[in-house]
């Protein structure tokens, strides 16, 4: 990309310091919190990156909106909103698995227009703009060609909350494990969506996730185009309660699946 928009060398490198944060964690972590769950996960990682990000925004644009996992919403009668994930995939990190990234996206009024998503153990930085394309390090990205099921490699994940969609899912993954050349759960949406940009993923799937997981490595697989919906087709949900991401081409065959009668439940229908 040769004209960065201010918003975006921003967060470029807001995003690599927060990087480094984490990297100096990483393989040497003293202490872990548990949330929701004994898997649901917090380091002094995630609440350092946050609190970094967090600063420096409110450093730069002290007038804009945040949303972040970590900490109270901070809202403002502002047109731009910041939606952050300090730390996707903290249950990884904290079992030394580099599969984790920084998601920070830029959304204005109802639109995403910037996202980066940020993988520091391999250095590898995802970013786009709204209609500008989408990038990894500096170099044009673009999804996958594979027409087939058959000839395709998906991702997914699952939640935290064990209930009558959690079984259920397990169906869904046999479902497409039978059509596909696998299924794997990384256990980091924002990365899953931007694998699914680059081709090396065909398609991705999920539900019950947050906004935060979601709205960078959405708008980056958009822009190198891939074709990102709710599981039916319509526009995705911001709020991460579906998201279906693919090369485009086998959009449709996914969704078939996915709208299945027996998977109702997922669209809260009787």
């Amino acid at each position: 990309m040769k004209n960065k928009s201010e918003f975006l060398s921003f967060t470029l490198d807001l995003a690599k310091k927060t990087g480094d944060i984490q990297l100096s964690y990483f393989g040497n972590i003293s202490s872990i919190e548990r949330k929701s769950s004994n898997i649901d996960l917090l380091t002094k990682a995630d609440i350092e990156s946050e609190k970094l990000i967090i600063s420096k925004i409110k450093e730069q644009y002290p007038n804009h909106s945040i949303i972040s996992e970590e900490t109270e919403s901070n809202l403002k009668d502002s047109k731009y909103t910041w939606i952050i994930d300090p730390l996707d995939g903290t249950t990884n990190f904290a079992h030394n698995l580099p599969i984790f990234a920084v998601s920070i996206a830029l959304m204005k009024e109802d639109k995403i227009i910037m996202g980066v998503v940020y993988n520091p153990a391999a250095n590898k930085c995802f970013y786009a703009e709204l209609n500008e394309g989408a990038y990894l390090n500096n170099r044009l990205i673009q999804p996958s060609s594979a027409e087939k099921l058959s000839d395709c490699l998906l991702a997914t994940g699952f939640p935290y909350l064990h209930d009558k969609k959690y079984d259920l899912s397990f169906q869904i993954f046999k479902d497409f494990y039978d059509k596909t050349r696998g299924l794997r759960r990384l256990g980091a949406a924002a990365l899953d969506l931007c694998f699914v940009a680059m081709g090396r993923f065909d398609g991705f799937y999920e539900y019950n996730l947050k906004t935060w997981d979601i709205c960078a490595g959405a708008l980056i697989a958009s822009e190198a185009g891939c074709t990102v919906s709710d599981w039916n087709g319509k526009k995705f949900p911001k709020d991460g309660s579906r998201i279906l991401c693919t090369n485009s081409k086998i959009h449709d065959s996914m969704m078939k699946v996915l709208t299945k009668p027996e998977y109702k439940i997922y669209f809260n229908l009787s």
